[in-house]
C-alpha cells in the first residue's frame, strides 16, 4: 500500500500515507553525530558478525537497565534489524516438520519465515473483546509434541496490544507443562506503550524459562532508526552461537556505522523517548476518537505501538458509488485509497479479515485530513446487507 500510494503521488495526486510501520520523527542528533563521528575516525570496516564489542557491551547494560536481566556479551548478537534476528534464530533451530505457534493478528513477515525455515505456521486467532490477547486455554490447546518455538510480539504490530504482567505469567504457567517449546519475544517496541501500560518481557517475567528464551529488540522504532537497520538479541548461548553461524554465511555483519549510533541511541540521552511518547500517545487519542465516530468502522485504544486495528466487518458487502461491491478488507482499502486519498493496510496481510490498520506516525493535521477524507469516503458507501 505504501508503494501504492507513493505511485499514484508520482502521478500528482494528494495521498496521505497511514500504511507505513515506521516512526516519522528524524533520529536525535546525537545518534547521527556518533555516526559522523565514526566515519570520521574511520571505523569503515568489516566487524565481528555478531558485532562490535562495544555495541554487545551496551545492549548488556541496556538488559540491565530496563528489564532486570543479565546477559554476557557472549549471549548478544546484533543484526540487520530484529527482523534478519528472528529469521537466524528460525533457520537455526527448525527442522521440517517442526511448528511454531503464533498470535493472530501477527506481523505478517511471522508466517512466511517459518515456512522459509522449514517450519509449520501454527496460528491462534486472538480476538478483539480479549484486547487481541493470547488466552493461555488457546495456547495449551495449540501446543503439540511438534511444537520448537511460541513466538510473542508486544507491544503488537498490528494491534497495539500489550501483555500486562499478569498476561505473560499466565502464559508462563502452560508453558511450564512444555519443557521443549522455547520462546521467541519480539520486543521491537517496547519504549511505545501509553497511560499506564507498562512493558513486560517473559525473560524477566518467568526467570525459570530464561534458558529457554530468546529477547529480541532493537532500534528502529524507539530510537526512529528504521533505515539504519540495527537488531540485536540476547538468550542461551548455543542458540546465540547457531544464529551467529547462519549471519556469517548470509549477510555477515551490520552495517560498523549503524553500529557505533546504535551505542549511542542505547547510553546517551533518553530523555526524547518521553517526547515521543507523549506525542504517539495524543495521536492515537485523536484517531480513534475520529474513526470511531465513523459509522461501520470499529477500534479500541491500542496500549502500545503506533497502529489502530480497526474493524470494518459492516462495510464490507456494500458498494461504492460506481457500484464496485466491497466484498473484502483489501477491497476496502483499495477504496480508501482511490476515493480518500488515504493508504491504509488491509487486515488480511496480518491474518486477521475484517480489519484495516492504520498508522498514526504522522502529523496530527495528517492524521485529522486523513480521518475526515475516510469519513466521507464511507458516507458515500450503500450498505447492501442485512
Amino acid at each position: 500500500m505504501t508503494a501504492l500510494a507513493a505511485s499514484l503521488r508520482a502521478q500528482g495526486r494528494s495521498i496521505i500515507t497511514l500504511s507505513q510501520g515506521e516512526p516519522d520523527f528524524e533520529t536525535p542528533a546525537n545518534i547521527k553525530q556518533a555516526a559522523i563521528a565514526a566515519i570520521e575516525a574511520g571505523h569503515t570496516k568489516y566487524t565481528a558478525v555478531a558485532g562490535i564489542d562495544a555495541l554487545r557491551q551496551a545492549i548488556v547494560t541496556k538488559f540491565q537497565r530496563e528489564n532486570g536481566l543479565n546477559f554476557t556479551a557472549e549471549q548478544i548478537t546484533v543484526g540487520c534489524g530484529a527482523k534478519q534476528l528472528l529469521f537466524n534464530a528460525l533457520v537455526a533451530s527448525l527442522d521440517e516438520g517442526d511448528e511454531v505457534v503464533f498470535a493472530t493478528p501477527c506481523w505478517v513477515s511471522y508466517p512466511e519465515m517459518i515456512k522459509l525455515a522449514g517450519g509449520i505456521p501454527i496460528a491462534m486467532a486472538t480476538h478483539i473483546d480479549d484486547g487481541f490477547i493470547l488466552q493461555p486455554d488457546m495456547l495449551r490447546k495449540a501446543l503439540t509434541p511438534c511444537t520448537k518455538w511460541l513466538m510473542l510480539n508486544s507491544p503488537s504490530n498490528p494491534t497495539g496490544a500489550v501483555y500486562t504482567r499478569k498476561d505473560l505469567e499466565a502464559l508462563a504457567e502452560v508453558l511450564r507443562d512444555y519443557p521443549d517449546v522455547w520462546v521467541l519475544s519480539d520486543d521491537i517496541y517496547e519504549h511505545l506503550v501509553y497511560g499506564d501500560a507498562e512493558f513486560a518481557t517473559l525473560a524477566a517475567v518467568a526467570p525459570d524459562l530464561a534458558p529457554r528464551t530468546l529477547t529480541v529488540n532493537g532500534v528502529s522504532k524507539a530510537y526512529a532508526m528504521t533505515g539504519w537497520r540495527v537488531g540485536y538479541a540476547a538468550g542461551p548461548l548455543e542458540l546465540i552461537k547457531a544464529m551467529n553461524t547462519v549471519q556469517g554465511q548470509s549477510t555477515s555483519h551490520t552495517s560498523s556505522i549503524s553500529q557505533f549510533a546504535a551505542v549511542e541511541a542505547l547510553l546517551g540521552d533518553q530523555g526524547f523517548l518521553v517526547d515521543f511518547r507523549r506525542a504517539f500517545q495524543a495521536r492515537r487519542d485523536l484517531v480513534v476518537g475520529l474513526l470511531n465516530a465513523i459509522p461501520g468502522l470499529e477500534c479500541r485504544t491500542p496500549d502500545g505501538a503506533f497502529y489502530v486495528f480497526v474493524a470494518c466487518q459492516e462495510l464490507l458487502d456494500s458498494k461504492t458509488p460506481n457500484g464496485q461491491h466491497l466484498e473484502t478488507d483489501m477491497d476496502l482499502a483499495m477504496y480508501l485509497l482511490e476515493e480518500a486519498g488515504v493508504a491504509i493496510v488491509p487486515g488480511s496481510g496480518f491474518l486477521a479479515d475484517g480489519f484495516i490498520r492504520i498508522s498514526y506516525a504522522a502529523s496530527e493535521d495528517e492524521l485529522t485530513k486523513a480521518c475526515a477524507a475516510i469519513s466521507e469516503a464511507v458516507q458515500k458507501l450503500s450498505i447492501t446487507h442485512a
